[in-house]
């Protein structure tokens, strides 16, 4: 891409993106062009919002005309939907852990990467970029098929610790899938409570009543 006095924003927004979907797996490879365009896609959701958004600023993201857009993606909707597919096909690594035999601190490292108790700015940005998209699947069946697939996979990732904790002895006998769609659906209230409220609180709080019930859930009885 060009470079210009942008460059600094962009590669902190791109940082951003990586954070937010890193690594994963996809039969799908990338043409450097369309990632080019996914990641000028990301920094113009970032300054303009879903509501703001236009093929006319991606392209002054990207440093190209529109026609370089089109020539991948025939409108706006198609090209969102491949950005959210993009962001799939890099997302597993976000939360993959790396604490070995721990499932406690596996637990932990997977809370933490999805509800932090303190985000920065471009963090929140990322957050409400995410929200703003999944208000789509509402009525878009695409959006409400690729974030499907996000909390599938999300859920899969919890219930595979909450599994081999059970399995080696760390935690008791319980379902898994019950334990994994709970936490869930906790993290996703409380994300979504974090960027459409000024509650500043209300994460640290849902932390503290996650952890008791992972506590009561999973540890051994004595």
């Amino acid at each position: 891409m060009t470079g210009g006095p942008n460059d600094g924003c962009a590669d902190r927004a791109d940082g951003g993106l990586t954070e937010m979907a890193d690594g994963g797996t996809s039969d799908r490879d990338w043409t450097e062009a369309e990632e080019e365009i996914m990641l000028a896609t990301y920094r113009a959701l970032l300054e303009h919002g879903y509501a703001g958004l236009s093929i006319s600023r991606i392209a002054d993201e990207l440093g190209k005309s529109k026609a370089s857009i089109y020539y991948h993606y025939d409108s706006k909707e198609v090209l969102l939907g491949a950005f959210l597919e993009y962001a799939i096909d890099q997302f597993e690594s976000s939360v993959q852990t790396e604490t070995g035999e721990d499932p406690w601190a596996e637990l932990e490292h997977v809370v933490e990467k999805l509800l932090p108790l303190r985000v920065d700015e471009e963090k929140r940005r990322v957050q409400a970029t995410v929200i703003g998209l999944r208000g789509q699947a509402v009525t878009s069946d695409a959006f409400r098929e690729q974030f499907t697939e996000i909390d599938e996979q999300l859920a899969a990732t919890i219930r595979d610790i909450v599994q081999r904790g059970i399995e080696n002895g760390t935690f008791r006998d319980v379902d898994a899938d019950r334990v994994a769609e709970h936490v869930l659906a906790t993290i996703n209230g409380a994300m979504y409570g974090r960027v459409t409220s000024d509650r500043e609180t209300a994460v640290a709080a849902v932390r503290v009543s996650l952890s008791s019930y992972l506590d009561t859930e999973l540890r051994p009885q004595s």
